[in-house]
């Protein structure tokens, strides 16, 4: 469904709410020629106890963070940007959405150097489902490792989310959806596991859960971190500093992505090798994750923001 479908006319850019179609920037900004910004991707839940941003302090820790490597100067508080993500949740009438705030340099000079460049932060709010599907949750997903690897951190911080470095990932996802999978597998440049193009990655082996560490060249995924706490919360010993090679995705009980837009979703084969349906491990965890978010559990309250 594209923009044009959705019922959202309102946006948030530097301090005020403007009307969708009049948030532009100047064709010459800093930001779309060299890939100079930082964003988030957030979901608000539609609760028991009404719309409920999923950990937005860590996600707006993770917005600053990015943009520290590249010293750009985001001239607004978590709280402000957390106040304007919610009216404009209000504003545009919404239960549930996804959420993504950006920010980059914007228009001044046409060099390298963004000195002198403005920044410029914008939010948008709009209605989004299941990422990878409708029955992706339930039924799984195909992946196959692509041929392109993700940068190393000695070459760019990976893990700040900027950008720019999402040409990987476009280039990865596309490799895989011409060859008829849904996603892809990046390694990176030692040939191990890194993650997906947008998602990370799950292993279980022998009741054991193991997922690649942030030294794999990973993006420290929020929905990573809160499965991690969710499986030990269950009893799982859970590995997240681990190092998988290629071929332990063949040999896998079970795979799974997280992530923002794919929430938790079953990988069932990769590349000619099937690794099967949902697992049971699989099955828990996703299950315990959806419990959480939509609040039918008292449990993890401090995760939400209730609009």
């Amino acid at each position: 469904m594209g923009f044009d479908e959705m019922d959202v006319d309102t946006i948030w850019k530097d301090g005020e709410f403007v009307d969708w179609e009049d948030a532009q920037v100047h064709v010459l900004s800093h930001g779309l020629h060299y890939g100079s910004g930082v964003f988030e991707g957030i979901r608000c839940y539609d609760t028991e106890e009404g719309p409920a941003i999923f950990r937005w302090d860590e996600h707006a820790d993770r917005l600053y963070q990015s943009a520290k490597p590249y010293e750009l100067e985001i001239d607004y508080e978590s709280e402000e940007l957390e106040e304007a993500t919610a009216e404009l949740i209000r504003r545009q009438g919404l239960e549930e959405c996804y959420i993504r705030p950006i920010a980059f340099f914007g228009y001044d000079s046409l060099g390298v150097s963004p000195k002198d460049c403005p920044t410029v932060v914008a939010i948008a709010v709009w209605p989004w489902g299941t990422y990878l599907g409708e029955d992706a949750l339930e039924n799984g997903v195909e992946v196959k490792v692509s041929s392109w690897r993700k940068h190393a951190s000695s070459q760019i911080p990976t893990n700040a989310k900027t950008t720019g470095l999402y040409v990987n990932s476009m280039l990865a996802g596309e490799e895989a959806r011409r060859h008829g999978y849904v996603e892809a597998i990046v390694l990176n440049k030692e040939g191990n596991v890194a993650e997906g193009p947008g998602e990370n990655l799950f292993l279980v082996r022998d009741g054991e859960i193991y997922t690649p560490g942030l030294a794999e060249s990973i993006l420290d995924g929020i929905t990573r971190q809160s499965v991690i706490t969710i499986a030990r919360d269950l009893g799982y010993t859970v590995h997240d500093q681990a190092t998988i090679s290629r071929g332990e995705l063949n040999t896998a009980d079970e795979l799974f992505f997280t992530g923002t837009a794919a929430e938790v979703t079953p990988i069932k084969r990769v590349d000619n090798v099937t690794i099967g349906e949902r697992g049971p491990i699989t099955e828990e965890i996703q299950s315990r994750f959806f419990d959480v978010v939509e609040r039918r559990t008292d449990e993890y309250d401090d995760w939400f923001t209730y609009v």
